[in-house]
């Protein structure tokens, strides 16, 4: 079920809220649960027995674990829990596309498994994930309340495409998500303004990215591939931004505080800065959980460079299993070594414009091999990129140029905080027009925005979320 549907606003939605908030405090958390197994179920009513069966074994990991604290038992139950987690994880994502290398490189011909892949399965696990390590660690207290536990990992606004939430960050809510209405109202215009960079912004500037990367690459002009990785930046960064801040606004209308999962990332003046403002949760999840337990910046220079190389490695993967990916993940690790090693002092001593302008490039590149489907395609785009077919403008290249023009402006602005500082300055003036003027916006601006997301929802043929298949 998506988000930005007819049948989850209008449906879904409105009968969940009423029997959510009718309900008395401790009914809240079963009728939460209810809802979310019945959100997940009606797009993969097969693997809702998957998820179940991942949070049943990690409560009783977490239980065991706490039990058996300071012991050697704990190592083997953390070391068990771990373990189930990545090879459920492995199968459903990887199983097919080991199968394909092996066949490949070998010549053999084992036959596909051909298994879907379960939406949201590498948000939950990482999730049940860090909850049994927080345990182990004595950093999360353990949860005995099996129902808690399951509304934890089930929780339908963050469930499919996250923020990825650490159970100590909500563990106190779970008992105590009472949402006033200055919570729920916050929540509502978060969710909408999330609405909007969905299907406003990154639908439309979807069609333009489809439309492009169907050509023949050996044919397109410069210009033309230019535009289309650049819709396709903007299109994954409002899709994904906006699923966030619907989820974020969602859960502050159940009484939830999540996660930022980001922070005006094209921003940036370095890659670095940029993977602190891009899907906060996972780089945090990968840092906590990965980086630092292999030693991080503790162990001198080249170990840290062997870190971030194993880290990004694992990021790619994490996003799918073809090699594009995978090389994704190495070329971020290939600019992070080049900071870490003279890059970022460079890029201080200059003005930051010139790092905004080298992030931008280095974020698109990288966008073509995360954008195609395998890495002949994207060495292809590459080569539209830079002038391989011979041709640097053409009419049609103009045309997408004009037709987008207004997008491509309202996409730049709207990436950065300019719209948000504008309203907190109109926010403080306390008399006259400028006052006004936001209280106009702060009450005309968030139905007039659902208004014609609605419109465009029902007409539109092309929804799609680009991180479901993550």
């Amino acid at each position: 079920m998506v988000f930005s549907s007819i049948l989850f606003l209008f449906r879904f939605l409105p009968i969940f809220f009423i029997c959510y908030f009718l309900v008395p405090q401790r009914m809240k958390n079963f009728i939460l649960l209810l809802g979310s197994l019945f959100f997940y179920a009606w797009g993969e009513p097969v693997y809702i027995l998957l998820m179940l069966f991942s949070t049943v074994s990690d409560y009783i990991h977490g239980i065991l674990i706490a039990r058996y604290a300071e012991r050697k038992a704990a190592v083997f139950l953390l070391t068990s829990s771990v373990v189930i987690n990545l090879l459920l994880l492995g199968f459903f994502k990887y199983a097919d596309f080991l199968i394909g290398s092996v066949n490949s490189l070998a010549g053999t011909s084992f036959p596909l498994l051909n298994i879907p892949l379960p939406i949201g399965i590498s948000f939950y696990t990482f999730q049940t994930m860090s909850y049994t390590i927080d345990v182990y660690r004595g950093e999360a207290k353990v949860q005995k309340n099996f129902l808690d536990f399951c509304v934890f990992v089930t929780m339908f606004p963050q469930l499919i495409a996250g923020p990825i939430v650490k159970y100590r960050q909500v563990e106190e809510q779970l008992h105590s998500h009472r949402p006033d209405l200055y919570q729920i109202s916050a929540g509502i215009k978060r969710f909408v303004a999330g609405l909007a960079k969905k299907v406003l912004i990154a639908n439309n500037l979807g069609v333009l990215w489809t439309e492009i990367s169907a050509m023949d690459y050996g044919e397109i002009s410069v210009l033309t591939a230019w535009l289309g990785i650049g819709a396709f930046a903007f299109q994954i960064y409002f899709d994904f931004s906006g699923y966030s801040d619907m989820a974020i606004g969602l859960g502050a209308c159940l009484g939830f505080y999540f996660p930022e999962n980001f922070n005006y990332p094209y921003i940036s003046a370095s890659v670095t800065e940029f993977w602190r403002r891009w899907h906060i949760s996972l780089s945090s999840w990968f840092r906590e959980y990965v980086y630092i337990p292999l030693g991080g910046n503790r162990k001198g220079l080249p170990r840290q460079l062997l870190n971030l190389l194993i880290v990004w490695a694992l990021t790619g993967i994490w996003h799918g299993a073809e090699w594009s990916f995978l090389v994704w993940g190495l070329w971020f690790a290939f600019l992070l070594i080049l900071e870490k090693l003279f890059l970022a002092r460079a890029l201080a001593a200059v003005p930051k414009i010139f790092g905004r302008i080298y992030t931008c490039l280095a974020v698109l590149l990288g966008w073509v091999f995360f954008a195609s489907q395998s890495l002949g395609q994207a060495w292809g785009y590459f080569g539209a990129m830079f002038g391989f077919g011979g041709v640097g403008v053409d009419r049609q290249a103009l045309y997408f140029g004009t037709e987008y023009l207004i997008l491509f402006v309202v996409a730049i602005a709207a990436s950065t905080p300019f719209p948000g500082g504008m309203i907190k300055k109109l926010e403080k003036i306390k008399t006259g027009w400028g006052i006004a003027l936001y209280r106009l916006g702060e009450k005309v601006m968030p139905p007039l925005l659902l208004l014609l997301s609605i419109a465009y929802i029902v007409d539109a043929s092309y929804n799609p979320f680009l991180y479901f298949r993550f």
